[in-house]
């Protein structure tokens, strides 16, 4: 887009991160614009490098949730231990309806039990997945997730960790995140 002398740009440059694992890496292009609170919050943990050394370590497939009426397929990344979860504040949630960012193919989005107690844990999209957002089944509240960003380079990545080994949903062998940084 070609700009003219004395004018401004409308385009906005999204924040970037590299997800740097022991099997490639993933680049995140994040949504702060749609999604202030959870991409801020993603961000702000970055800097922090909090996801040093953490881990994906659940993958939901079609055919390792048995017994759920609505099935959906993710992996989900970050610190996995509940007791390092929670030295971390939750944040509001911020619903697929408030954002328009819906659980597409890569879209990366924050894994909660309740609405407003997201805080660290993350699951990125293998294929669309609208069970998750507002309105969708996969909750009962019917709020879905909070989406922030989507995958711009690495999806393969993503889906080879995506067909590795589980045991009741949870990764024989861990993937470990070597770092989350911000490259923009």
């Amino acid at each position: 887009m070609a700009v003219l002398p004395g004018s401004v740009s409308c385009e906005r440059s999204h924040p970037k991160v590299l997800i740097q694992t022991e099997l490639g890496e993933i680049v995140v292009e994040m949504y702060p614009d749609k999604a202030p609170i959870t991409a801020t919050n993603f961000l702000s943990l970055v800097e922090q490098d909090v996801y040093t050394n953490a881990i994906f370590y659940r993958v939901v497939r079609m055919d390792n949730q048995p017994h759920s009426r609505v099935k959906i397929e993710v992996i989900q990344g970050g610190l996995s231990d509940d007791d390092l979860v929670n030295i971390y504040s939750p944040i509001d949630h911020e619903t697929t309806e408030t954002t328009g960012i819906k659980h597409t193919d890569g879209v990366i989005s924050m894994a909660r039990n309740e609405p407003g107690s997201a805080s660290t844990e993350f699951f990125i999209c293998v294929g669309d997945q609208s069970e998750l957002d507002f309105g969708g089944e996969r909750n009962p509240d019917l709020q879905g997730f909070a989406a922030f960003g989507k995958i711009i380079r690495g999806m393969e990545v993503g889906r080879v960790i995506h067909a590795r080994p589980d045991s009741g949903q949870y990764l024989v062998n861990p993937v470990r995140i070597l770092e989350i940084e911000r490259i923009n």
